[in-house]
């Protein structure tokens, strides 16, 4: 009894309306943040903000301009919805209107609302509803845009990881988008079927580069991963295609260069929808030979065939999978570029290519404004 009293008293209650204030203020600015509540605590924020500047431009003009109105109506560009923005902007033009009626007509000095003032504040708010509204459309709110981005990325990133081989394999790759950028119209979907005994891998360029294909791809490398190794080898690039052609795309078309190995024997097949050749070291010889498949682009019409090549991976023999990226350029063909990408990969036999992936692209074509794909697998002797 003298608990439940203690609990009912004055202070008591008054922690409770408090804690329940902090909770519900706490949990709103949690879904704001993620874009999925209201934005009344920023509407509500920043029209307390512009009364404030009001006033001290009101007291001290000098310090405090009447331009200082854009930044809570920049602010507001960034945080609130379009309408909510309407009413940050009314409450804007009516400070403007009460400070150029208090500071009087600009003729009589400076640190007035002249027509220069009126037009900044109006431009900030014009660009800023555009963007409010380019928001709206897309339906991603600024804060979190740029994570969306980043999960994309990372996705791309993990659909294109190799699964771990037996022993007796060597498997890496790497991969180097266009300018810098984060996103890379060329992928790699790889998958170990039939029981983990057979290594399929497909490495795919988009047409475009950059962040133009970034989001083809992306949607590829989903779709590419769902048909890998739900179909027969040689159905998967006739399913590619139908798939491809059904995207209707401006920029439709890709190359694509389908590996399956057998891990046991180190037989394998290669199938090319107009794919670089990839290229096979023979340990005995020492010299690099190209296997070229034949096949149509992806993309380009319904109906196409795509005849394999088959070879053997020997102990010591390394088979090297790349993209157009990494060999052509604009100054020099697809024979000079493969000669060179050859002479610097012969640097990493002794070495048994461990890390080779990353440093042929680096010294082959660190400059080349492409998308830019490597895959190398070698048996170990």
């Amino acid at each position: 009894m003298a608990r439940r009293a203690g609990a009912e008293t004055y202070p008591a209650r008054l922690r409770k309306s408090a804690h329940r204030v902090r909770s519900t203020l706490r949990r709103s600015g949690v879904d704001y943040f993620r874009g999925d509540g209201s934005d009344w605590i920023a509407l509500a924020g920043l029209l307390l903000v512009i009364p404030a500047i009001t006033c001290a431009t009101l007291a001290d003009p000098v310090w405090c301009a009447p331009t200082m109105l854009v930044l809570p109506i920049v602010a507001g560009g960034l945080l609130l919805r379009p309408a909510s923005l309407l009413g940050l902007y009314a409450a804007a033009a009516a400070a403007l209107i009460v400070e150029s009626i208090w500071l009087g007509p600009y003729e009589n000095g400076p640190a007035r609302v002249t027509p220069g003032t009126v037009l900044t504040v109006a431009a900030c708010g014009f660009f800023g509803l555009i963007l409010a509204q380019f928001r709206a459309r897309v339906g991603v709110p600024w804060r979190r845009g740029g994570t969306m981005l980043f999960d994309l990325r990372e996705r791309i990133r993990v659909q294109s990881s190799l699964p771990r081989l037996p022993q007796g394999w060597h498997r890496e790759m790497s991969l180097r988008p266009a300018g810098g950028q984060s996103f890379s119209g060329d992928f790699v979907v790889a998958a170990r079927t039939h029981g983990g005994r057979t290594l399929e891998a497909v490495l795919t360029d988009v047409s475009g580069k950059g962040r133009d294909a970034g989001s083809r791809a992306l949607l590829l490398s989903g779709a590419f991963g769902g048909l890998l190794g739900s179909l027969p080898p040689h159905g998967f690039l006739p399913a590619a295609n139908g798939y491809l052609l059904r995207q209707d795309w401006d920029e439709g078309f890709a190359t694509s260069i389908h590996l399956v190995l057998d891990l046991e024997t180190g037989d394998y097949e290669l199938l090319s929808a107009g794919h670089p050749p990839a290229l096979q070291l023979h340990a005995g010889s020492g010299q690099w030979e190209e296997m070229a498949a034949e096949g149509p682009l992806l993309g380009v019409y319904d109906g196409a065939e795509f005849d394999p090549v088959k070879g053997h991976l020997a102990p010591g023999d390394v088979l090297m999978l790349f993209t157009d990226g990494l060999v052509e350029a604009s100054d020099r063909d697809i024979a000079e570029g493969i000669d060179r990408l050859t002479g610097e990969a012969d640097r990493y036999v002794a070495t048994g290519f461990e890390g080779a992936a990353w440093h042929l692209i680096e010294a082959c074509a660190k400059d080349v404004n492409d998308d830019r794909a490597l895959l190398l697998l070698s048996r170990k002797s």
